[in-house]
């Protein structure tokens, strides 16, 4: 064997082998468990980077779904406001059914005409006036106290009424009943409840769907709901809240149950309303800061600090707790741990008082816009002129329906022009129908919108969009001015003589009015969420929704005084209501007149728009 051999593979002779020598020196022993080590630290870290990499996939799928999880909560949340929004439309607008009652309160109460219309100005003076104030707080904070505060108020109003009727006529005409002004101050009550939840609920759908696709749709769809709740209203209290005859024979509304009835509906929508009114939290803060963009964009901004953009002024105060890894000894390490931890709570609390200072800042300033704005104004305008005579029109229906009827006509039958509550229904229905066909339409067809200060996407969409999709485009005022020009038709068919000889066409004069004042109370909001930008679309809303009341102010007392007038040259009867012609014929050709300078009005507000490039 020779000495290479030996050295490279040692053999073993039985002649040297010592029972008590290990069969490996020590040496090869602790090698051999080093490399063993080796081998299961190698395994043990290559189990470990299985174990992370399994644990930050984990971790990706769990943000993820946590993300998802998110998203599907705040759909959840945007879709039930949307709901319940339009749930709170269809009770809101119990002031709509008011020709259902009203005659009752001339024969029951023994009111004269003057006062009836007094009850209906109080309740649409302080549906209107007070819009503004709740717009401010609405977009200020949010929609929900409104809802609350709308149901406590309708349900103190309506109980108050209730109980005003029934008490009787008052002392003044004859009867031992309350004052005529607790009717007032019910009436009051009523209408300011009106507008709390009325605009708490649009402005919920406005601020979820302002800026989608379907806007049009989503803020027709809830103002729809307002028009059909005098519909149904109307129905439950003409064939379930009646009056029985002694033949078994439907009578009239029972008044004091149907107001009973709304005070109870009315208080549960509202406080169900302060929980499910709810406005997505994202979609706000994304049109306060695109607002200030296109502010600074416009040049009417500088660009400072306390204009960035929200993630930007995160990312500014974010920095400061990163920029000290506290390198010190552990107690020094925890001491300064816990100093940055007050200063980023402090720096917190600051952002978020920058944050809403910024929003307070920015929404007064477009409410300022909006005041200097001529357009606006001759779009108030307008407004004013048709819907005057429109909410005239609906308080006074149950009397333009009487005065339809002749003097000798047997006691006690039907009008030949119809059931008042008839005409409630066919205004609402009309009015409904109106306000979605716009509201989709308006969608379809209208082009793709730039607001007062557009942003350079939104300066170039309409080019794009046009050559993309090659589709035919109308402005919203194609669908708003033909709308208004039935309304003036149906104000002129009422004041010719035809519907003395055919009163049945009073339907037809009822189904125009609908839908020239659906379309009017459709259109009008979508133009201004669309010319003025939703972030202050409550504000901005509630100062053109003012209107209504002088107009409701204004031709209700015109209408009172004809009536009044006309039954003092003896058209008249025993039991205070008047039949005729001149009850109401002066009257509808002043609104035929009045819708015409609106449709003029609104001509010049659009002629604004274009020559500053705005599309409606």
């Amino acid at each position: 064997m020779t000495p290479s051999r030996d050295k490279q593979d040692p053999a073993i002779d039985k002649r040297d082998f010592d029972a008590h020598r290990p069969l490996l020196d020590d040496a090869d022993a602790e090698v051999d468990e080093q490399q063993r080590g080796h081998l299961r630290s190698r395994a043990g870290s290559c189990l470990s980077a299985t174990n992370n990499d399994d644990g930050l996939l984990n971790d990706v799928v769990d943000e993820i779904l946590e993300r998802d999880r998110k998203k599907m909560a705040k759909e959840v949340v945007r879709i039930s406001s949307f709901a319940w929004g339009v749930i709170s439309c269809l009770g809101a607008g119990s002031i709509t059914a008011f020709s259902l009652y009203g005659p009752l309160l001339l024969t029951r109460l023994h009111y004269t005409q003057l006062r009836v219309n007094a009850v209906a100005i109080a309740a649409e003076v302080s549906m209107y006036l007070p819009v503004p104030l709740f717009g401010y707080l609405c977009d200020r904070y949010s929609p929900s106290p409104l809802a609350l505060f709308s149901g406590f108020v309708f349900g103190a109003g309506y109980l108050l009424a209730a109980l005003a009727f029934k008490s009787g006529p008052p002392p003044d005409a004859g009867g031992e009943g309350w004052p005529f002004w607790v009717m007032i101050v019910a009436f009051i009550a009523i209408g300011v409840a009106t507008s709390c939840m009325y605009l708490a609920a649009v402005a919920t759908c406005a601020k979820n769907f302002g800026r989608g696709k379907h806007k049009g749709i989503m803020l027709a769809v809830p103002i729809a709901g307002f028009g059909l709740s005098g519909m149904w209203q109307s129905q439950v209290g003409t064939y379930f809240l009646c009056d029985r005859l002694e033949d078994g024979a439907r009578g009239d509304v029972n008044v004091y149950k149907y107001f009973l009835f709304l005070a109870i509906l009315l208080f549960c929508i509202g406080v169900i309303g302060t929980f499910a009114l709810r406005i997505v939290d994202e979609n706000e803060d994304k049109y306060i800061d695109e607002a200030v963009e296109e502010l600074e964009r416009s040049g009417l901004l500088e660009e400072s600090e306390f204009f960035r953009p929200r993630n930007e002024v995160r990312a500014a105060y974010g920095t400061f707790s990163q920029a000290d890894d506290g390198t010190g000894s552990d107690g020094d390490q925890t001491l300064t741990l816990s100093e940055e931890e007050r200063e980023a709570a402090r720096l917190e609390k600051e952002r978020e008082e920058e944050e809403r200072r910024k929003k307070n800042w920015l929404l007064n300033y477009e409410t300022r816009i909006f005041f200097q704005d001529k357009s606006m104004w001759w779009l108030a305008i307008g407004f004013f002129l048709v819907t005057g005579p429109g909410e005239a029109y609906i308080n006074n229906l149950g009397t333009i329906v009487q005065s339809l009827t002749p003097v000798s006509n047997i006691t006690n039958a039907s009008s030949p022009a119809g059931l008042p509550s008839t005409h409630v229904s066919t205004i609402a229905l009309t009015s409904t129908i109106a306000r979605l066909l716009t509201g989709s339409l308006s969608d379809l067809f209208a082009p793709p919108a730039t607001h007062l200060f557009p942003s350079p996407l939104e300066s170039s969409r309409p080019a794009s969009v046009t050559s993309a999709t090659n589709r035919t485009t109308f402005t919203r005022l194609a669908f708003l001015l033909p709308s208004a020009f039935l309304l003036s038709i149906g104000y002129l068919l009422l004041s010719s003589p035809i519907p003395l000889q055919y009163p049945g066409l009073t339907h037809l004069t009822t189904a125009l009015i609908g839908l020239g004042y659906g379309s009017a109370f459709s259109l009008v909001p979508i133009i201004i969420s669309v010319v003025w930008g939703v972030e202050n679309f409550a504000t901005n809303w509630g100062i053109v929704a003012m209107v209504p009341a002088a107009g409701a102010a204004v031709w209700g007392l015109v209408y009172s005084q004809g009536y009044q007038d006309a039954m003092d040259d003896g058209n008249g009867t025993n039991d205070g209501q008047c039949h005729g012609w001149r009850c109401f014929g002066f009257w509808a050709v002043g609104c035929t007149v009045s819708v015409w300078i609106a449709i003029g009005a609104w001509l010049i507000a659009w002629r604004y728009w274009r020559r500053r490039g705005v599309v409606v």
